[in-house]
């Protein structure tokens, strides 16, 4: 067997080295927003009714593409272990029987939207009509890129185990480059107007799986199917789902209590948390490098630097979010208005503003510190504390900011206080080094 790949890794993984694994990691995570912002742009044009199909089959995609950065973050710590034991085989064959779970999981959901596609958009539409059923047709086409998507989500995992970010950047970013050049083209000169959406994106989405696939076969190593292997991936994917449920349920409570406040609370709210999100997908890159380099760090039984490295990504974390904060604190008279002209609206962003630069830096170190147990394999952990912190924390900070008629103000405070429990728990688990498990798998 050859030396532990990344015997020295956790000793050298200078800022320089983190960003090498960050900075690619963010473009992947960025590429597929950034194609639906086109998206809609284009689609945007045909009229009322395309768009808002556009808008509810968009968010069935979404969250199926969550469900593929589930089977990706679990799948990038076992492989991680796996190369830094010096064992890249078994590091691949992770990513084979993340492989066969994705496709299996994509063709159901592509098999299941054929089927109850109309009965599912008619559920979000809240009643049937154009914007139901042309939502349920552009749905029917794009779910056959689902396989390749989720595929593509696995490719990522074990490529990222074995600390190979090149590859990934541009089997994701070269697919959603042609299809947002051939999104326009189909819709408008092809004639085929929203159904070209779709079909621009099902090639994409195909494309990206096919990369990945092909990347794997050229590693030459058996592709045979593993149950035992798929069942402990299962159980690991089922912690972060779970985990992912929680977050979800918060932040839709948290818009529902928002909307309580009226037209313009929602909208400040809107605004400001989709600004959350978008830096949480900043921070996300930093928690990906972090997965695959403590992961390494574990299985080359290096618990020591493991630990080291764990502070010094919470610092650099924690450096982010200070920037961050600095920047957003600085753009408060300014940002707002370029989301809204409402005055209204702008003045209950005023009211969400402290409480938004100050969930940064916290933020910042907490998305870090995921990054670190995800790549440990504590996702267990992760997954209780995330509950605990909702429902001890923030589901009722945000309801009683609604009973006790706190506004905007209230619901981000519950939000700051979700993230601070986050933050003192990770801080002691990171200390007690209960995560710090060496091997090759956990």
């Amino acid at each position: 067997m050859s030396q532990p790949a990344t015997a020295a890794t956790a000793a050298d993984a200078s800022p320089r080295r983190i960003a090498g694994l960050a900075l690619p990691a963010l473009v992947v995570l960025a590429a597929e927003p950034l194609y639906v912002l086109v998206d809609t742009a284009v689609v945007g044009h045909l009229g009322r009714v395309p768009l808002a199909a556009l808008a509810v089959g968009g968010t069935v995609l979404t969250l199926i593409a969550w469900l593929g950065a589930v089977v990706a973050y679990g799948t990038t710590g076992r492989s991680a272990r796996r190369f830094g034991s010096g064992d890249r085989a078994a590091a691949v064959a992770e990513g084979v029987q993340a492989s066969w779970l994705a496709l299996a999981l994509g063709v159901l959901v592509a098999a299941g939207m054929q089927l109850g596609g109309g009965a599912l958009a008619r559920t979000l539409v809240g009643e049937s009509g154009a914007v139901a059923d042309a939502a349920a047709h552009w749905l029917r086409i794009a779910a056959l890129g689902a396989p390749g998507l989720l595929l593509a989500a696995a490719g990522n995992g074990w490529l990222r185990g074995i600390q190979d970010t090149r590859r990934p950047l541009w089997f994701v970013l070269a697919p959603n480059l042609l299809s947002a050049l051939l999104c326009p083209l189909l819709v408008y000169p092809a004639g085929l107007g929203l159904v070209g959406s779709a079909v621009a994106n099902a090639i994409a989405q195909s494309i990206s799986g096919a990369l990945f696939a092909t990347a794997l076969v050229r590693e030459r190593i058996s592709l045979r199917p593993r149950p035992h292997l798929i069942r402990q991936q299962l159980v690991l994917s089922r912690d972060l789902l779970v985990r992912g449920v929680a977050f979800q349920a918060s932040f839709l409570s948290a818009t529902a209590v928002a909307a309580r406040f009226g037209a313009a609370a929602v909208g400040a709210h809107q605004v400001a948390v989709q600004l959350w999100f978008f830096t949480a997908l900043v921070l996300d890159a930093l928690a990906i490098a972090a997965q695959s380099l403590i992961g390494a760090a574990l299985g080359a039984g290096d618990d020591t630097g493991a630990r080291a490295l764990a502070r010094r990504l919470a610092l650099i974390g924690g450096a982010c979010g200070v920037v961050f904060a600095a920047l957003i604190a600085a753009g408060a008279g300014v940002v707002p208005s370029w989301f809204s002209s409402d005055p209204g609206v702008r003045e209950q962003a005023m009211v969400a503003w402290p409480w938004f630069v100050a969930l940064q830096p916290v933020g910042g170190v907490v998305f870090a510190l995921d990054g670190v147990l995800i790549g440990a394999g504590d996702v267990r952990y992760l997954r209780n504390l995330t509950i605990v912190a909702a429902l001890g924390g923030f589901l009722p900070a945000i309801w009683l900011a609604w009973a006790f008629d706190l506004g905007l103000g209230g619901i981000w405070a519950g939000l700051l206080l979700f993230v601070l429990l986050r933050l003192v728990a990770l801080l002691l688990r990171l200390r007690s080094g209960g995560w710090a498990v060496v091997g090759a798998v956990r």
